[in-house]
């Protein structure tokens, strides 16, 4: 119960002030520094290619003990990066978000870890469940606060009202478990990539996190410019989106699937869906249900890929997976945004979303060739 408490704990606060910064920064951008849709895809671009490097290349190579230390570090430097970020001007924001993404992406991968570290899978698998929850209502939570405060607050100070998350951070951040593994045994003998669990993980994500990427780096931005949403508006639809991302993954923890594939085709089915009613939404009573919407494969797509890849690696193997999947989103949230902003200003935002419509597609097809073999729980 009590690593539970820190996950919870961990989760709530890491999650709800790094969502702040994914979701606020473009706006940030394009309304105080005055960024062009291509700088503004930048910004995302830059933090999430910061997070990669930390995932993909440092966290993977790192033992149980030097992966705690830069975890402690990473939350204590995150929290100094919301405290300055009011005074970032056109090329101090660079540097800020880029120290933010590298933090980040020595956090979440080791909370994941820890989560899952347990050697029992119906037990595993809970835990799990229970931080998916959290982080579901970090990603309420912390909209609804957002919204609230922008009420009465310009946009700028808004990063200094979230230092509180990343104090309880910092000081949880040396209580978490640090399960150790064998770092050279690990990458000799796993072939991740290779793998169906982790396959069907990253097709999973795939077809939902592009579509999440281009969301949160320019859907406030439509709302606000094309729709005439306020700042507090368009954090209030964000607040809405989470909240029902936090009840269809309510649903997911209630009853976790033994046939992976049956929530993960209706996950990508109402991603597809959402997307094309994206393409119609020239009323804001459309775009807000179409973003409502896709708050449900927001809900299930990432805990659906975890225990993918719980199922498909035993506990010795978990950390160097899991820190390549979350690599995987990483480069959706660098490759994304960036190019999203060089069409964006093409073709603009509602076109945008239909040219996905065949990826989602041929990303079903491929899930479905590869979930057999992880739905026979190996580990």
């Amino acid at each position: 119960m009590y690593s539970i408490f820190i996950i919870v704990l961990l989760t709530l606060a890491v999650r709800a002030s790094n969502n702040m910064m994914m979701t606020t920064i473009s706006l940030f951008a394009k309304y105080d520094l005055y960024f062009n849709q291509v700088e503004v895809g930048l910004t995302e671009s830059v933090m999430a290619l910061a997070t990669f490097i930390t995932t993909a290349i440092i966290n993977t190579h790192l033992s149980a003990f030097p992966r705690r230390v830069l975890f402690i570090a990473s939350n204590i430097t995150f929290t100094i990066i919301l405290a300055v970020m009011e005074f970032s001007n056109n090329i101090s924001v660079w540097i800020f978000i880029f120290v933010a993404g590298f933090a980040f992406g020595a956090i979440m991968p080791n909370i994941i870890t820890s989560a899952g570290s347990s050697g029992d899978k119906k037990v595993r698998e809970r835990i799990l469940g229970i931080y998916t929850l959290a982080l579901s209502v970090s990603l309420i939570a912390g909209p609804a606060y957002e919204s609230y405060i922008l009420n009465f607050e310009p946009l700028r100070y808004i990063f200094l009202y979230f230092v509180p998350f990343g104090i309880v951070a910092s000081v949880f951040s040396f209580f978490i478990k640090f399960p150790d593994e064998n770092i050279e045994k690990n990458h000799k003998k796993i072939n991740v990539f290779g793998e169906p669990g982790f396959k069907v993980a990253v097709y999973a994500i795939l077809a939902y996190n592009i579509v999440f990427a281009l969301l949160i780096t320019f859907g406030g931005i439509y709302a606000k410019s094309v729709l005439g949403f306020s700042y507090s508006q368009v954090t209030l639809l964000f607040t809405g989106f989470f909240i029902i991302s936090f009840s269809s993954r309510l649903f997911y923890s209630i009853k976790t699937p033994e046939n992976l594939w049956h929530y993960i085709a209706i996950a990508m089915l109402v991603t597809l869906t959402g997307i094309i009613a994206i393409f119609f939404s020239k009323f804001a009573i459309i775009y807000i249900i179409a973003y409502l919407m896709l708050g449900i494969p927001h809900g299930v797509t990432y805990p659906l890929s975890i225990v993918s890849i719980s199922r498909t690696f035993d506990m010795s193997s978990r950390n160097v997976a899991n820190s390549y999947f979350f690599s995987v989103m990483m480069l959706i949230g660098i490759i994304t945004p960036s190019v999203g902003g060089f069409i964006n200003n093409l073709i603009g935002f509602r076109n945008m979303f239909i040219i996905l419509v065949p990826v989602i597609i041929y990303l079903i097809i491929a899930s479905y060739f590869n979930i057999k073999r992880v739905n026979k729980n190996i580990h």
